[in-house]
């Protein structure tokens, strides 16, 4: 394929976990707008859960989804704050077999126009574990909003140029 050919999109295996001692699935707006945002733009969703803010839970579901080799993608939302509840960070730094820098960066970059400097407060992070992307962002629902439109959208779609996070998984784009 030279460089200038057109590619056909490539649908995703994603998985959506809110982190949240306060939501339900009737609360849960900013999971429900990545589940729906994820089909719309033609992935598959695999599966949404919610959790609480708890380290050992947190770790539990995000590996089992790590080890499911049909999802290539998980998205979380919540708990990247400051709060004392605030721990999806720290649970999930172990888990990654490499961190994405660039992420959190950019996120916290394109937050100033929303929120001002208090983007600096974000713990927006992502990064690879066992050929799986994590992506996790901030519990509300303009923050989802904003990573989504704004980040993952482009870096999920195969057609993405000059590059996009698709074409790096193994098995997918070949």
């Amino acid at each position: 394929m030279t460089a200038t050919a057109k590619r056909e999109f490539i649908p995703l295996t994603i998985a959506i976990l809110t982190i949240s001692d306060t939501r339900d699935e009737q609360s849960d707006k900013s999971g429900n707008y990545l589940a729906e945002a994820v089909q719309q733009a033609g992935h598959k969703l695999s599966s949404k859960v919610i959790v609480k803010d708890d380290m050992y839970s947190i770790r539990a579901q995000l590996s089992q989804w790590i080890a499911d080799p049909s999802i290539q993608t998980i998205i979380t939302t919540g708990g990247t704050g400051f709060s004392q509840r605030d721990i999806t960070p720290e649970a999930i730094r172990p888990l990654l077999d490499k961190e994405i820098p660039g992420f959190g960066e950019y996120f916290r970059t394109i937050s100033i126009e929303q929120v001002g400097t208090s983007t600096i407060q974000s713990r927006a992070l992502a990064g690879t574990a066992n050929n799986t992307y994590l992506f996790s962002l901030p519990g509300s629902g303009n923050a989802c909003k904003t990573g989504w439109q704004d980040i993952l959208l482009q870096q999920l779609d195969y057609t993405h140029r000059p590059c996009n996070f698709v074409e790096l998984l193994p098995n997918i784009a070949s």
